[in-house]
């Protein structure tokens, strides 16, 4: 768990800053950091009556989209690029552009992903970055006005 990552027995401080020598997908625990921010992530989608609308437009069983999103987060953060070697580039405007994106959607998307990272990064450097850079992806799947 991320947190353990942090206690205070360990080394590594908890405002450490993503190095070249050291990616986010490091920092935060490896694979068990990655899955555990798209797990809670999709928990927080699936009971926040505010993101129903984004609940409502995505398959069911969630179980692949998490595996999907996990394989996304791993190459992003700076670990392993298992979305590619499985399903190729990215592309994500493109892979989006079949469903309606607008601000609201956008919001809703964040508004999971900054809760998430809240429970899950206990390092405030980090988790701030990620905010960031996560709401510049999210900005940029907008395709609805």
């Amino acid at each position: 768990m991320i947190k353990r990552l942090f206690s205070k027995s360990k080394s590594v401080s908890v405002t450490q800053a993503p190095t070249p020598e050291k990616t986010p997908y490091e920092i935060i625990g490896g694979e068990t950091g990655a899955r555990a921010i798209s797990n809670r992530f999709y928990d927080i989608m699936e009971t926040d009556e505010y993101a129903k609308p984004l609940y409502n437009m995505h398959p069911l069983p969630l179980d692949r989209i998490r595996q999907v999103f996990f394989e996304f987060l791993s190459g992003w953060l700076g670990g392993p690029d298992l979305f590619v070697e499985k399903h190729g580039h990215p592309m994500l405007r493109k892979r989006h552009m079949p469903f309606p994106v607008d601000q609201d959607l956008r919001d809703q998307w964040m508004h999971c992903m900054n809760k998430a990272l809240d429970i899950e990064i206990d390092n405030p450097l980090l988790r701030e970055g990620l905010k960031q850079s996560f709401g510049q992806l999210a900005s940029h799947m907008i395709n609805q006005h």
